[in-house]
């Protein structure tokens, strides 16, 4: 899969395609995201074009809406373009989005991200808009097609009578309801991150933890106590994962988020690796103990669900 960054105005010394392209932001690249991704690559596949996909960075809030606090993705830009690669897409165009693309109008947008792109057929959902103000709506990208190129609009993609979307997944998230962040997306919420020095204190109570620094600007489920997949070295292991704020340890002011995973038969040493957290099962909320014994009892009840859950859901 190649990855393409572009800039307004952005000269490519060449396009290829012709592409059949699927637009939007797709964060998260959930179930609904895929049925429009996947109508673009089925299209390529008939017409004999290249398949391709068209996202923006940074979310067009961070621009339009003067917003000082920071945006939390269910998949940052790098996870994004890792979730992209496992479908069978050849390009992925990345826009910056900037002030000066903002104001585009939908015709400009058409003639510089469409046209100039050598895109003969666009795929987008029934409530994609584009260009300023997000004037342009699919039934116009459908008349600025005309001749030159075809367009597809997916309709709602939904589960019951509920569209599948990211503000649904972030709901499910904060509310620790990880079968349901899973059900929306179509695989287990994940959080890339790097192992690195805690405070060691689970060695010394007999559940050493691989203690994970996310990625930035990646959407934490609720704290509490989980039962996980983490990917070490290419390879999943199953562990049962605490994340907050140790309040058996820690003063109540104290707001350093930590995520925390006791591997499953696990002993290696791996500061330092790049790790990815699958989020499968939320086992209770995170609680202050009365006392060592009572902490270490309840995360050996811990582990034993975590077991639990794993080897019957997942």
């Amino acid at each position: 899969m190649e990855v393409i960054h572009l800039k307004y105005p952005h000269q490519l010394e060449s396009t290829e395609g012709p592409y059949s392209l699927a637009l939007g932001f797709f964060d998260g690249v959930h179930r609904g995201h895929q049925a429009v991704i996947n109508s673009a690559i089925a299209t390529a596949k008939e017409k004999g074009y290249k398949s391709a996909v068209m996202t923006f960075d940074p979310h067009p809030s961070i621009v339009l809406g003067g917003r000082n606090e920071k945006v939390f993705y269910i998949t940052p830009l790098q996870q994004k373009l890792d979730t992209l690669s496992t479908l069978d897409i050849d390009t992925v165009f990345v826009v910056n989005f900037t002030s000066d693309f903002a104001k585009l109008s939908p015709e400009a947008f058409v003639k510089h991200f469409i046209r100039d792109l050598n895109v003969k057929h666009v795929t987008a959902g029934f409530d994609y808009s584009f260009g300023a103000f997000g004037k342009g709506d699919m039934e116009l990208m459908r008349q600025l097609g005309g001749e030159s190129f075809g367009v597809t609009v997916v309709d709602k993609y939904t589960d019951v009578s509920e569209k599948i979307s990211s503000t649904r997944i972030r709901k499910a998230l904060k509310d620790g309801d990880m079968e349901e962040a899973r059900m929306l997306l179509g695989r287990a919420f994940e959080v890339p991150g790097i192992v690195v020095h805690g405070d060691k204190r689970g060695r010394t109570l007999g559940f050493p933890t691989a203690n994970v620094q996310h990625m930035e600007g990646c959407f934490i489920p609720a704290t509490g106590v989980y039962a996980v997949k983490i990917l070490v070295q290419n390879e999943w292991f199953d562990g049962v994962c605490n994340v907050g704020y140790k309040p058996t340890f820690n003063n109540p002011d104290h707001k350093q988020l930590s995520i925390e995973v006791h591997i499953f038969n696990f002993d290696k040493n791996i500061y330092g690796e790049e790790v990815v957290v699958g989020w499968y099962h939320r086992i209770r909320s995170e609680k202050k103990f009365n006392g060592i014994d009572e902490l270490v009892a309840q995360i050996e009840k811990d582990k034993q669900a975590a077991i639990e859950y794993l080897n019957s859901h997942a």
